[in-house]
């Protein structure tokens, strides 16, 4: 299934750090979509040689260009190699998700249907169960199913098109109520917002800090259910020790209404 004239270009930009094992799975199901994306970038926040070798073997039998965007491990920075992809990608769309991530088969297609200029999309995800993680690591032919999921979790994994619309505009209103494992944007958005905030450097919020950004300078949310969901690969939660900081400069840019921040994409812009 192709695109058609109008569809914008994409760009699918997926960050990872030391799990090329779990890479490898999100980068096939990237390979297997019913419309492909343009371009696959891996914004890799220092992972040692094991992924560049995942990322080399993907590449060398895809049909789609790959991009290896690397930095030196200099602890969390997320922000900073979300900014380094962004201004190396080509598409005019972008589709974030998380290298831990496998994509449904309609993954791109299903974000392209709600693709629209002022707006930016959510998307929905299944979390899988250890036992589950561990058969999809184990089993090259295991595919996650409504019958191998948690109940709670089965019904992101179901699609109807009529329902996808219906609900783009009417579900999770609030603005920070997204994963950052399964968003889109319009490129162009990001470099007005000047993209990721670098100063946040812990864990989390940082999807949340950048949506209150784009509603500010403008730019509306959709939610993306019924389609379009991604399944999540079981690891231990992150350490929140430095949550704080996030919910500080969240709150900062919600009460003055803060749509750019000041360390941020132009930087590589420039170069």
């Amino acid at each position: 299934m192709g695109k058609s004239i109008s569809t914008p270009s994409t760009s699918i930009i997926v960050t990872t750090y030391n799990r090329p094992d779990a890479l490898r799975l999100s980068l096939e199901s990237m390979l297997r979509q019913t419309v492909a994306p343009d371009e696959i970038i891996v914004a890799d926040d220092g992972s040692t040689c094991d992924t560049r070798a995942v990322v080399e073997a993907l590449a060398g039998k895809s049909g789609i260009p790959v991009l290896h965007v690397w930095q030196e491990d200099r602890g969390f920075r997320l922000s900073a190699i979300r900014n380094k992809a962004i201004a190396r990608a080509s598409g005019d769309y972008i589709l974030q998700v998380d290298g831990d991530v496998l994509l449904g088969r309609h993954f791109v297609s299903d974000h392209l249907e709600l693709a629209e200029r002022g707006f930016f999309v959510c998307g929905s995800r299944v979390r899988l169960s250890p036992e589950v993680t561990r058969r999809v690591l184990s089993d090259e032919h295991f595919r996650p199913t409504l019958f191998n999921m948690p109940l709670s979790f089965a019904a992101n994994s179901l699609r109807s098109r009529l329902l996808r619309h219906w609900m783009a505009t009417r579900y999770g209103r609030r603005i920070d109520h997204l994963r950052g494992c399964n968003m889109a944007f319009w490129r162009d958005d990001l470099i007005r917002v000047n993209g990721f905030n670098e100063d946040l450097t812990q864990w989390g919020h940082e999807d949340g800090e950048i949506a209150f950004r784009l509603h500010f300078a403008g730019v509306g949310k959709k939610s993306l259910k019924m389609g379009g969901c991604v399944y999540h690969l079981y690891h231990p939660e992150a350490s929140r020790s430095g949550e704080q900081r996030h919910l500080d400069e969240l709150e900062r840019v919600k009460q003055g209404r803060i749509s750019r921040c000041d360390n941020g994409i132009d930087k590589y812009l420039k170069q």
